[in-house]
């Protein structure tokens, strides 16, 4: 399927909502083959401009709810960041893959394992604005006494003067679904929200343990290929359906 800018109306009821404010993407580029063992059955690596992506993403999740609108269970605000990768099915449906997700909220954090098996993990996470841009923090909760958690701190200034649109940017953007495997099947899960302004940003420090411990390591050894920026979305999530594991 071709990647637009706009999300298709999702069809049946909305499982989940969320706010996705002040968002910071960060993608490199690898190899197919690098990345191909680690998705779901029946999904294979998305590819743009001859590679695969992988990308590291951090933002604030605003108002976040689990259930219908007016019946489903909030559970606040707080900072998100996700390891991810990208993938297709048979069907030639785009979708995000992801690897890690780090989250403040414990309850959040439960629930999102429990309902859609995401692997969630409990870390302080945090940001704050800086001159020209912003910075993100996180650091996974370990027991007391033990070795302390993979970390993370991310700082970017943003070029709020300018947009980005292209075909880079809306590959690694406009993904209106994800793909999470759970015991032993694949479930597609659909998502809209408006299309995204993006701004282009420049990574000014990095401190990364995330992508190692998704099976990611080395990716950050090198600058980015993509760093962008945008000041959010309203986002909320279908249903969804399994992937039939059995043709082909």
């Amino acid at each position: 399927m071709d990647i637009s800018a706009t999300a298709r109306p999702m069809q049946g009821p909305v499982v989940a909502a969320q706010e996705w404010r002040r968002v910071a993407f960060v993608h490199w580029r690898v190899p197919a083959e690098r990345v191909a063992p680690l998705l779901p059955r029946g999904v294979v690596p998305d590819i743009e401009d001859g590679s695969a992506w992988v990308g590291l993403i951090a933002f604030e999740l605003g108002d976040a709810r689990v259930g219908p609108f007016t019946l489903g269970a909030r559970w606040g605000s707080f900072t998100e960041v996700n390891v991810r990768l990208y993938g297709v099915d048979e069907q030639g449906r785009r979708g995000v893959v992801f690897r890690s997700l780090e989250a403040s909220s414990l309850p959040a954090v439960l629930a999102a394992r429990g309902l859609f098996s995401l692997p969630y993990i409990w870390a302080r996470t945090a940001q704050r604005p800086r001159p020209g841009g912003w910075e993100y923090t996180s650091r996974r909760v370990r027991p007391a006494f033990s070795k302390p958690g993979p970390g993370f701190r991310l700082a970017v200034t943003v070029d709020s003067t300018r947009t980005v649109d292209d075909e880079v940017s809306l590959f690694l953007t406009a993904r209106w679904a994800l793909f999470q495997g759970r015991l032993g099947r694949t479930q597609w899960l659909p998502n809209e929200h408006e299309p995204w302004v993006l701004h282009p940003a420049e990574m000014t420090f990095l401190r990364d343990d995330l992508l190692a411990a998704a099976g990611l390591p080395g990716i950050a050894d090198g600058p980015p290929d993509s760093v962008l920026f945008s000041p959010g979305v309203n986002a909320k999530f279908g249903r969804g359906e399994w992937l039939d594991l059995n043709t082909g």
